[in-house]
């Protein structure tokens, strides 16, 4: 099981992302568990300084911007 995680404060831009990789997984068709974090030191102990990001089984992947369904569908596997 994958354990997608979405940093950020919940702005319009992390729960887009938060679509985009829901949307991933399920194309995918894994098996996954979506967490959002959401408070400032939380985030910071990923070592993220811009929002939203994307971290795969606590390892960050992309910050600072949307990632689209397919460029996370890769991460998935990577």
């Amino acid at each position: 099981m994958k354990k997608i995680q979405i940093l950020g404060t919940g702005c319009p831009k992390c729960r887009a992302l938060t679509e985009n990789a829901e949307a991933a997984a399920k194309e995918a068709g894994i098996e996954y568990e979506i967490e959002k974090v959401t408070g400032i030191n939380e985030i910071m102990k990923f070592g993220v300084m811009v929002t939203p990001a994307l971290a795969i089984n606590g390892e960050v992947k992309v910050a600072g911007k949307v990632a689209s369904p397919d460029d996370i569908k890769v991460m998935l596997y990577q």
